[in-house]
């Protein structure tokens, strides 16, 4: 939307000083603690024009404005390109942590939300993006092993396999030492890994013991799904305003269900810069009242999950990407070594 630059500081000046106190902003207000150097008349008219545009809009009895989701979203995208450089620190140290990355995400999700007073979510890496950094084969019983799979990203995952006769110890050996040979820096499940799995130069009853084994390491990624991490909702709810709180509601009812949790994170999957969207998409339609600000973390080029914070509309916009921008620093610094530690 084409706007002169005094409408877009007066739109700016409006939204900011709604977010600060709550009530309907007047022209006298603007001219008088924004000092403003116009008069109060020339503010009148040009809060007339942005309200006929959709960008605000008043209560019936008030002479105030106040913003409209069009006027959060405009307002929102100008202060998405002005903050720009390297983001500032935020309140956790994740360096001692180590290949702990749930306990980073974790105290990631925890910093945001107690940072900002928001709901705060945080998408782990699937384990699809994960490099293999371990695999042992073990026996549980005569005809049943059970296969464990260390990954880059700290995580452990086991699975049992039941086979048709009694395995040979010799057998498991050679499978541990040759898949620990041939698969770790390879990401679970890809096709370096099926060929591998099923290399041409195997002995038969080696091709086939790996063959029944293979879901281990091609299949889990996928089984295991995305986690999210949540954080803040006892705190979203004390700062709810009472119009704000029907909206508050009816989000928190949402992220009782999983899907939902990984729609609203999948909304900040954009690579390089955070996002904001005002009124964002939730299964099929619009999530209105409440706000989404996110940003991608992860190696490079390569975005790995997500850092999100979810509000109402009146939120304080520039601190939360101001803090999500912080956290999704500290997270890609903090998975590069993880996963580059092979």
């Amino acid at each position: 939307m084409e706007l002169s630059a005094r409408k877009r500081e007066i739109l700016r000046r409006v939204v900011e000083e709604y977010v600060a106190t709550g009530e309907p902003v007047g022209s006298r207000a603007l001219v008088e603690r924004a000092a403003m150097q116009v008069s109060p008349s020339t503010v009148r008219s040009e809060l007339a024009e942005l309200e006929s545009l959709g960008l605000l809009t008043h209560p019936h009895t008030s002479a105030g404005r106040v913003p409209t989701e069009a006027g959060y979203r405009l307002y929102a995208e100008e202060l998405v390109d002005t903050l720009e450089g390297r983001p500032g620190a935020l309140d956790v140290d994740l360096r001692s942590m180590r290949d702990e990355v749930e306990d980073a995400l974790r105290t990631t999700t925890e910093s945001l939300s107690r940072t900002t007073r928001l709901l705060a979510l945080v998408s782990a890496p699937s384990l699809e993006t994960a490099t293999i950094r371990h695999v042992e084969v073990l026996a549980l019983q005569p005809a049943s092993v059970m296969v464990v799979v260390i990954t880059s990203a700290g995580g452990v995952t086991k699975r049992v396999f039941r086979l048709d006769a009694p395995a040979d110890p010799g057998l498991l050996t050679w499978a541990s030492d040759y898949l620990n040979d041939r698969l770790v820096g390879e990401r679970l499940g890809t096709s370096a890994v099926r060929r591998r799995l099923e290399a041409p130069d195997l002995e038969p009853r080696e091709r086939a013991f790996l063959g029944i084994v293979a879901p281990a390491l091609l299949r889990i990624g996928a089984e295991e799904g995305t986690q999210v991490y949540v954080g803040g909702a006892a705190g979203l709810l004390e700062e709810a305003r009472a119009e704000e709180l029907e909206a508050t509601m009816r989000l928190l009812e949402l992220l009782e269900r999983r899907a939902a949790v990984l729609e609203l994170v999948s909304e900040a999957l954009e690579p390089r810069r955070p996002v904001v969207h005002v009124g964002p998409a939730l299964e099929g339609g619009q999530l209105h009242e409440v706000s989404l600000v996110g940003a991608t973390y992860g190696i490079r080029t390569t975005p790995l999950g997500a850092v999100g914070l979810i509000g109402p509309l009146r939120m304080d916009y520039e601190k939360a990407i101001r803090t999500v921008r912080a956290a999704a620093f500290e997270l890609s610094r903090f998975v590069e070594d993880v996963y580059e530690e092979v």
